[in-house]
């Protein structure tokens, strides 16, 4: 299958099919690597398949394939990252600001520079005080609309440039001001000191690293995110729709895909296939 895209013509006929694909799915992006390191590798493993060699979607003089993600997941975190690809790419807006789901696990007792575990433990208190109890008692404050600071590590930009970057190499970073965000629903589900896991469902532009660091500092201690997993973002869930590297291929995703509504289709774009939802 592999070798030159203007070889044999069953290559050219899955580059074609690729090509012809518009919509989103939702594949599944594994704790480590940032969400553009996962959407590079699944765009180069499709790209393999359909036989074009040695593909780097890092290159943009070349673009076999129009394809972007709705909102980024930490490097730390898991979960549901949903893709767009085609003119699906222009739907993917709706997912930045649509709902999402998370189940975050805190640790009383140690702050970090990043809010989460790859972060450098910059405060150390006592967790022993806070029971249940009071935990429940402050989450009330951090639901409905409320105003967060972002975190500093973040992919928010200042001059064309990640804050999270401009940290790395040293560059003094002010703080982001505070801006109104959504919290719809937000449970503790477990209790065990110290850790605890809480289950969220919020907007766009929510950061669950600055829930926890503001919780911690609301329970007279500090906190800082454990793990993180992304349960659902949009129609997306993580036990129905997501593709584990696995099903990274071009039939899983002819399954999985949500087409474009007709009337988002344009003269000059291929024609989504008609599939079954």
């Amino acid at each position: 299958m592999a070798g030159n895209v203007s070889g044999a013509a069953g290559p050219i006929s899955s580059l074609s099919k690729l090509q012809s694909l518009n919509g989103l799915f939702a594949i599944y992006k594994k704790q480590g690597p940032t969400s553009a390191d996962v959407l590079n590798k699944f765009k180069e493993t499709l790209l393999r398949e359909a036989g074009v060699q040695n593909p780097n979607s890092r290159k943009r003089k070349k673009q076999y394939l129009k394809m972007g993600h709705g909102g980024t997941l930490d490097s730390a975190a898991s979960g549901v990252l949903v893709v767009g690809i085609g003119n699906g790419t222009k739907k993917l807006s709706t997912m930045l600001t649509g709902s999402k789901k998370y189940v975050a696990v805190g640790e009383l007792g140690k702050a970090t520079d990043t809010f989460d575990a790859t972060g450098t433990v910059i405060m150390e208190k006592e967790f022993e005080h806070i029971t249940r109890l009071d935990m429940e008692e402050k989450l009330k404050a951090f639901t409905g609309d409320i105003m967060q600071v972002p975190p500093l590590f973040s992919a928010l930009k200042k001059d064309g440039q990640r804050l999270s970057v401009l940290l790395k190499k040293g560059h003094q970073v002010e703080a982001k001001p505070a801006r109104p965000v959504t919290v719809h629903s937000l449970t503790l589900q477990e209790f065990k000191p110290p850790l605890f896991t809480l289950d969220i469902e919020c907007g766009g532009g929510f950061y669950v690293r600055s829930l926890v660091d503001d919780l911690g500092k609301a329970l007279s201690s500090c906190a800082h995110v454990k793990e993180l997993v992304r349960m659902k973002q949009g129609q997306f869930t993580l036990q129905d729709h997501v593709l584990h590297e696995e099903q990274w291929t071009l039939q899983s995703v002819v399954g999985a895909l949500q087409p474009c509504p007709e009337e988002d289709q344009r003269m000059d774009s291929p024609r989504s296939p008609q599939i079954p939802t």
